[in-house]
């Protein structure tokens, strides 16, 4: 029974970083009005963005399964559950508003609610496991970075939105 329970989790986890990943992709549109935009100088490469997110995304299911399986509660699975829940939104949303409706200034305010997230899956994670919290924080820098490029790109390019 263990065994299936685990699986079941593992399934879970996976659907969440496939299903994040591919919603955040399909909403990414590198188009004429992103290309349009100055960015400052030490953004990184767009293609490094994918590697990134990639990497960002396997450690937060590494994360989520660490503590699982380190003995927590059931309601503290019920937050993790929950609280990744959101931040797959959060982040869907930020690439949303951000690419597709092309309102940088609607994804920078949006993306203090991601950040949030990832803050608090750490949070909760903290008591459960610690190595689960650490596994989390190259989310937390990312979101950082990309809030202070997204605030960069909104001062080098104002009425672009």
């Amino acid at each position: 029974m263990k065994l299936f329970f685990q699986q079941k989790f593992l399934l879970i986890i996976a659907l969440w970083m496939v299903a994040t990943s591919l919603l955040g992709g399909l909403a990414t549109k590198l188009g004429p009005w992103y290309f349009a935009l100055i960015q400052p100088p030490w953004k990184p490469p767009d293609w490094s963005f994918g590697v990134i997110w990639t990497i960002i995304f396997i450690l937060s299911a590494l994360a989520w399964m660490v503590a699982f399986n380190s003995g927590a509660s059931q309601p503290q699975k019920n937050k993790i559950f929950i609280l990744f829940v959101l931040n797959g939104l959060f982040n869907v949303l930020w690439s949303v508003l951000y690419f597709r409706m092309q309102h940088p200034d609607w994804s920078f305010i949006e993306a203090f609610f991601l950040w949030g997230s990832v803050l608090a899956i750490i949070l909760v994670m903290w008591p459960i496991r610690k190595a689960a919290a650490y596994l989390m924080l190259p989310y937390l820098i990312w979101v950082t970075i990309a809030m202070r490029l997204n605030w960069e790109t909104l001062v080098l390019n104002p009425g672009a939105y």
